[in-house]
């Protein structure tokens, strides 16, 4: 039987779409760079009581989303749904924290969720993340919500909208949790079947169910801002004045809150609206208990994640191009009894930093030539008897058709002198 379809929420990513993941790593890879952030590579799959333990057990994630499976030695592993515990593993593990204080890390790199194929979303996904542990200053959460906004504008994308919150702490939550099912308890009827399990177990996920029913019954709910310590309230004014004095505009959504239990006072999320109701395309905020849950000593942390392919989504929507190669695109073009010599000259141009391809099937001059204008080639190299005898090879550019005998030694010179910016060659 022959396997010609990737499985339900796998994709390809085709080499006319992966220079977009190169360019995205780049401009993540610099950004990350001007703001001293290290990366780490965690592993694809980790112990499974991990992800119980920080994720939370009443968690989507948890209770229907996770690839988990026995090895051989019938030890539960499950493929990692998101960055962030992995990274905190290693930090403990490895006391990271003795190297550098506060640590900044970043990642990417895919995860898996068992949810229902959807725009920008695929049960095997890649994610773009940054973290930060050791640090409780709301200046830490100033820095990755920029950090955030310096690589997405880098990238050309300028319609976006910050939307800020704050779900207090293990001091302030209580009362706030109280209140909440208070509020829905009188309303239960009105609640999805999943949103009334949560009322008994995690009813802050309530506020963020995408159900038109249930965000109905929430509009009256209690906000969290109206129950936070003076810690918290201190924490958030902070964050909100460092953003304002920075030009950071957002908006504070006091629904917003995250589905995972290590989630403490800061969330937020980066809004797109060309996208339909999955329109967050960053999420992230502060959890400050993930570490102690992992049994290491109480460290606050924060950070955020980004999915590769929503972003792709996103950028092409907003009309932002792929810059062009910066290196020459060239084709050597042999006849078959100077095919060695051509490929010489091939590997010559890309010693020197052209992009360069040669026919592979014998081809003759004609059909060469119309594979180097089917591969975008800017410039054509002939190798003929003519140009051995001579030792120079044709230099042809291809718009503007116009073409110049080069010595062979010099030919990558030659095209990379007139390769930017120019439409044919001075004679």
């Amino acid at each position: 039987m022959l396997l010609t379809s990737a499985p339900r929420g796998t994709f390809d990513v085709l080499p006319k779409e992966v220079g977009w993941w190169h360019h995205l790593r780049g401009v993540a890879d610099r950004t990350c760079a001007q703001y001293g952030y290290e990366e780490i590579i965690t592993p694809a799959f980790e112990h499974t009581e991990l992800f119980v333990r920080t994720t939370g057990e009443t968690s989507d994630i948890v209770m229907r989303e996770m690839y988990t499976f026995q090895d051989r030695s019938e030890r539960s592993l499950t493929l990692r749904p998101e960055g962030t515990p992995g990274a905190g593993r290693a930090y403990l593990e490895h006391k990271l924290f003795l190297e550098k204080s506060p640590t900044r890390l970043y990642y990417f790199g895919p995860m898996f969720r068992y949810e229902r194929p959807q725009a920008g979303r695929q049960r095997q996904f890649n994610q773009f993340g940054v973290e930060v542990f050791g640090a409780e200053s709301y200046l830490a959460d100033a820095e990755v919500i920029a950090l955030g906004i310096d690589f997405l504008s880098s990238l050309g994308l300028k319609s976006l909208e910050v939307q800020l919150n704050s779900i207090g702490c293990d001091e302030c939550r209580p009362r706030y949790r109280g209140e909440l099912v208070s509020y829905f308890q009188t309303r239960a009827e009105g609640l999805c079947e999943d949103c009334r399990r949560r009322l008994e177990r995690n009813p802050l996920r309530i506020l963020d169910c995408k159900n038109e029913q249930c965000r109905a019954v929430s509009k009256g709910a209690p906000v969290t801002l109206d129950y936070l310590c003076p810690a918290c309230s201190t924490h958030f004014e902070a964050l909100s004045r460092v953003l304002r004095a920075e030009g950071i505009s957002f908006e504070i959504n006091t629904s917003l809150v995250r589905g995972l239990d290590y989630y403490t006072r800061t969330v937020f999320e980066f809004i797109y609206g060309g996208l339909g109701s999955q329109n967050a395309i960053l999420a992230g905020g502060r959890y400050d208990g993930l570490i102690s849950s992992l049994g290491g000593d109480a460290a606050p942390a924060v950070g955020w994640a980004l999915g590769i392919e929503r972003l792709v989504m996103t950028l092409e929507k907003e009309g932002v191009t792929l810059p062009e190669s910066r290196a020459p695109s060239v084709y050597v073009i042999a006849a078959s009894d100077t095919a060695a010599e051509g490929f010489a000259v091939a590997r010559q141009l890309r010693r020197e930093g052209c992009r360069a391809e040669m026919d592979l099937l014998g081809r003759g001059f004609k059909a060469q030539m119309k594979q180097a204008d089917k591969a975008g080639a800017r410039w054509a190299v002939f190798v003929g008897g003519d140009e051995i005898a001579k030792h120079r090879a044709t230099v042809r550019d291809m718009k503007s058709r116009v073409q110049q005998e080069v010595e062979f030694d010099r030919v990558a010179e030659f095209i990379k002198s007139n390769d930017a910016g120019r439409s044919g060659i001075d004679g």
